[in-house]
């Protein structure tokens, strides 16, 4: 068992937070190269901390060691969100889980197929009406949003537009709260963005406490109905829920799959995409393996173990970077080309590879809400729009933090196939 490579340097002088949050992608590429290794360490968040970038080592942290690498229970989603199924361990964490994966699959997983057909009929058929480009990331967040308060707490913005934006507002003011420095600070006139946050918190608080006394359909009602441990377990797990966190990352995919599909270059993609559901399904993995929309998760050591043949001593911090383990050369053929391919060759059948909402036993609990949601979103836009970048040349290069998408936001102009038809045929 080898040391890690790299230094774990010294207390705050040592630290090397502020390098990797301005780009973690080249922060982590630069080491892999240094070091000639996919594992390797340095001091994150003052904490000797070891970096894995290989899927060797993501599988070993994630499935095989759960029981070794736990969450940490100090960090700033525990202090936002609570005690939930994302942030405890052990005995707590699995019962959660048992309780909430109800929640996420079958019967109510079917039931929420119409109203996310609906959302997505709403929100994107109106994508050519102004005749302008088209801010993409916006539009997919607004569509998120409206996914999840509707499928979560019953708040829809057709039925109650005002109450619908009180909550859309206060959910973004918890969630900048949740990227600011944690300092509860307010004076006369002005508050820290964690001030307005925790003011934030306290409001949807209250408003999904008297969902969850009153309001016995839907999601909501089914949540209160389960054996959670305490009474505040379901509204933090509410709270979670409707996370402006959601949004983005939903907003995040779409915004990649539109833009990897664009152009005439790849009108041939969408068409076989549009006909082939099963294609659609690796054109949707490989999106994710290349632009995954969180850039890793965070783990301790509670004892000194072995992760990827190198020694980790207990409270060294893990990171593993979803961006770098889905680059693996060593399990990914040219790891930097878009090959949906790839999902029917040699990666068939090897979707646990990616991590982009976790992995193992700790993965994210709706990961077959977001499937659907994503295909129906995808689906409806494939059937009815052709699309392209306007202007044709945008810098497209990527911001990861805190959630994935082009650091300069794209516009893309969309075109109705059903009006491309009927000018093809006017012409002819």
């Amino acid at each position: 068992m080898s040391n890690l490579p790299g230094n774990a340097g010294v207390s705050v002088l040592g630290d090397k937070s502020l390098e990797f949050y301005r780009d973690p992608v080249s922060f982590c590429r630069q080491r892999i190269e240094k070091h000639r290794s996919r594992v390797f360490q340095c001091r994150l968040l003052n904490r000797p901390t070891a970096f894995i970038c290989s899927v060797q080592g993501m599988r070993e942290l994630l499935c095989e060691k759960t029981n070794v690498f736990l969450k940490d229970p100090t960090d700033l989603m525990t202090n936002m969100y609570g005690d939930t199924i994302v942030t405890t361990n052990g005995e707590e964490a699995c019962l959660l889980r048992l309780s909430l994966t109800s929640l996420f699959t079958g019967s109510c997983l079917e039931s929420s197929k119409d109203y996310i057909n609906s959302v997505c009929e709403r929100c994107l058929k109106d994508l050519t009406i102004s005749d302008q480009p088209e801010c993409v990331y916006s539009a997919f967040k607004h569509l998120g949003t409206e996914l999840v308060l509707g499928l979560f707490l019953n708040v829809r913005a057709e039925e109650q537009p005002e109450l619908y934006k009180e909550i859309s507002l206060l959910c973004t003011q918890h969630w900048h709260g949740l990227i600011s420095a944690p300092v509860n600070v307010k004076v006369p006139l002005w508050s820290s963005g964690f001030s307005t946050a925790l003011d934030a918190r306290d409001k949807l608080m209250d408003i999904i406490k008297d969902k969850l006394e009153n309001d016995k359909h839907g999601f909501v009602g089914s949540l209160a109905s389960l054996p959670l441990p305490d009474s505040s377990c379901a509204s933090q797990h509410l709270l979670l829920f409707i996370s402006a966190l959601i949004p983005k990352a939903l907003a995040s995919l779409l915004t990649s799959f539109t833009l990897a599909l664009s152009g005439n270059e790849q009108c041939g993609t969408r068409r076989q995409a549009l006909a082939d559901p099963d294609y659609l399904h690796r054109v949707l993995l490989e999106v994710q393996r290349l632009w995954p929309p969180f850039i890793g998760g965070r783990r301790l050591a509670d004892q000194d173990a072995n992760l990827a043949g190198f020694h980790v001593p207990k409270n060294h911090g893990v990171v593993y970077i979803s961006h770098s383990v889905h680059r693996d050369p060593e399990v990914f053929h040219e790891p930097d080309s878009f090959l949906p391919g790839r999902w029917s060759g040699r990666n068939a059948g090897q979707e646990h590879f990616l991590c982009s909402f976790g992995n193992g036993p700790r993965g994210c609990i709706g990961t077959k809400l977001t499937d659907v949601f994503l295909k129906e979103a995808c689906t409806y836009l494939l059937k009815h729009y052709d699309w392209s970048l306007d202007p044709p040349t945008q810098d497209l290069e990527y911001k990861w933090l805190p959630v994935s998408r082009p650091a300069n936001t794209p516009t893309i102009s969309f075109t109705r196939l059903d009006q491309t038809r009927s000018d093809r045929s006017g012409t002819s």
